[in-house]
């Protein structure tokens, strides 16, 4: 099996707004669609692991997240890209309490890894903030910080064995090779 990849959602594939929660703000960042159906063609399962906290803090509900989720996937579609799975973490802290799903935990991989067969120790890790890519060195995987999104303010704090690089279009040329 290829190497599932699992991405962050905001400031990674969309734009980052922070709670977002209207479908129109959903927008792909440039290079996205195509960085992932390069990933797709090349076997990748695509997976998408996203902390929501605005629907525990009230912010937004979980059909509100499903709408935005629906709009994000209507326009990966438009460049053939489709999600081998989503899944969220609805949970804070401070309002619902501890959860084994919110990242960095492992909760939402694990199940994802359950229900995909994937090998978490040959997945790539791809997000915008260091919580993103905590989970590659908990499994043993490949972590890559974009630098989109909170990126470029993160950067400097990747962990070590992670690599920053400028977006899904330099992840999509390591992984793929092309």
């Amino acid at each position: 099996m290829n190497t599932a990849v699992f991405l962050d959602r905001d400031g990674t594939i969309i734009d980052e707004k922070e709670y977002i929660s209207d479908p129109a703000d959903a927008a792909l960042l440039p290079g996205a669609g195509a960085a992932l159906r390069a990933l797709q063609d090349a076997g990748h399962p695509l997976i998408v692991v996203t902390n929501q906290s605005g629907i525990a803090r009230g912010f937004f509900t979980s059909d509100d997240f499903h709408a935005v989720q629906e709009r994000v996937e209507r326009e990966l579609a438009k460049h053939g890209v489709s999600l081998s799975a989503v899944m969220y973490c609805p949970h804070h802290p401070d309002t619902t309490g501890a959860c084994d799903c919110r990242k960095p935990g492992l909760g939402m991989y694990r199940r994802a890894a359950d229900v995909l067969g994937v090998d978490l120790a040959a997945a790539a890790y791809v997000g915008d903030k260091v919580s993103d890519v905590i989970p590659a060195i908990l499994t043993g995987g490949l972590g890559f910080l974009v630098r989109t999104g909170y990126g470029a303010d993160q950067a400097a704090a990747a962990p070590a064995g992670v690599r920053v690089v400028e977006d899904l279009t330099e992840v999509a040329r390591i992984l793929t090779g092309r």
